[in-house]
């Protein structure tokens, strides 16, 4: 499955060790299965310890407002996850079979890309999204504190905050949600003019609500309220933001207060009916009301803009308003999946060169342990001695490629083409400037 909508084609896969991902997010899973896997932070340990019981040594949990991921190790991906499937379905109140259709599992490469992705902020509703980094490190940290980050785990994550960083400085992603906050900043003040006298409301709490609460506490904006269909979600949200929060039953009411609307449920539906925008409109005179919708799909019905005194702005809109067409976005997206790409290759280069590691140490002492015995052989000149230790040292490679081509089979073809790779055969010996390379 694929990391996004705009990440490029499968590359061939490579070795990436056994790093797994298990999880669902807005593209994959209805609203409300994403509200049933939703964890407060105080939940995260007891998941791992899940986690932990079900076989898993390495895991660390990235839980947000629309998408809830299993990033985990283990040495047989396909068993670890089915023990994650199981575990996640069981908490979603699905049947594993129910939750595997709405999730996505990735091994290896795919694996590792889905986690830079998600760093990069490049598998959010909207890319670029600045929460999500830091989202990511105290995942770590709490997976890091549980006693479930390895030395494999461990790489991954760095080198992703590594993909982050060059995304983000080396492209124009990070812009992105500034630009679209600092429309609707715009587009709010040349409704209602001086937000100091502007009541907002924020409905739901996907990935950019609470940017958007911000940006108008900080614009100074006269009141704001928080909804949310969990009590306890909206009173956090509420306590973050410092500012009030309103049950979800009265959200009539609370729309009916609201000169500015945040909505970001996601649900799927239409949260905010034109019926209620009506309602709103007349208990308000028709004083007007902006509508900023930036869930996907979206939560306010459209046709709302109809209405006298309504004003319906999606994210297409917004980045309208700050000049940011779909060309540029693309551009932008193909640039950061660019530098993902790169990093992937960088990383697993890495890790194969360590992985020779042990084998090239061992030819390093096989060889020092060839040397001492030919120097063990008494006073020789410097040709009797070096003719020695050239015999010695191909005796068995050489016993090798003869068994292997008598034995009929491509093996003896292969091999000769392995040790011409090797020794560099047909392009001259190398000269030696003295430097111990291993």
């Amino acid at each position: 499955m694929d990391t996004g909508p705009d990440a490029p084609p499968n590359a061939p896969d490579a070795a990436s060790g056994d790093l797994l991902v298990v999880g669902v997010n807005h593209r994959t899973a209805p609203f409300a299965l994403r509200e049933r896997l939703y964890l407060e932070p105080a939940d995260l340990p007891r998941l791992l310890a899940d986690i932990a019981a079900a076989g898993l040594g390495e895991a660390c949990v990235i839980a947000t407002c629309d998408r809830l991921d299993v990033i985990a190790v283990h040495e047989d991906a396909a068993a670890a996850t089915d023990a994650l499937i199981a575990l996640l379905a069981a908490r979603a109140e699905l049947a594993p079979a129910g939750f595997r259709e709405r999730s996505y599992q990735q091994r290896g490469r795919d694996a590792l890309r889905h986690l830079f992705a998600v760093a990069a902020s490049l598998d959010s509703q909207v890319i670029g999204e600045p929460q999500v980094l830091g989202q990511v490190k105290e995942s770590h940290r709490v997976a890091s504190a549980a006693g479930m980050v390895g030395p494999t785990l461990e790489a991954a994550l760095q080198a992703a905050y590594a993909a982050a960083k060059r995304v983000r400085s080396e492209t124009p992603v990070a812009q992105q949600p500034v630009s679209i906050v600092a429309a609707a900043l715009l587009v709010a003040r040349n409704l209602h003019g001086a937000l100091d006298r502007c009541s907002g409301l924020l409905v739901g709490l996907g990935e950019m609500s609470e940017i958007f609460g911000r940006e108008l506490r900080e614009a100074g904006i006269g009141d704001l309220v928080v909804s949310h269909p969990s009590a306890a979600r909206a009173e956090a949200a509420a306590h973050r933001l410092h500012c009030h929060f309103a049950p979800w039953d009265q959200l009539d009411g609370a729309l009916a207060e609201a000169d500015i609307v945040v909505a970001a449920t996601g649900s799927g539906r239409f949260t905010i009916t034109t019926e209620a925008v009506e309602r709103a409109l007349r208990r308000r005179r028709r004083r007007p009301v902006l509508f900023l919708d930036t869930a996907v799909p979206g939560d306010v019905d459209p046709a709302a803009d109809n209405l006298d005194g309504a004003f319906v702005y999606d994210l297409g809109d917004l980045e309208g308003v700050a000049q940011q067409g779909k060309a540029t976005r693309e551009g932008t997206a193909v640039a950061a999946w660019r530098v993902v790409g790169q990093e992937i290759e960088a990383f697993l280069r890495q890790r194969a060169e360590r992985g020779a590691a042990p084998a090239v140490s061992a030819l390093r002492r096989h060889f020092e342990a060839v040397r001492k015995q030919v120097l063990s052989q008494g006073t020789l000149d410097a040709d009797d001695a070096t003719r020695l230790l050239v015999n010695r040292l191909l005796h068995d490679p050489s016993e090798a490629l003869r068994e292997a081509a008598a034995g009929g089979t491509d093996e003896g073809a292969r091999l000769e083409r392995t040790v011409e790779r090797l020794f560099r055969l047909g392009r001259g010996p190398r000269v030696d400037d003295g430097k111990e390379r291993l």
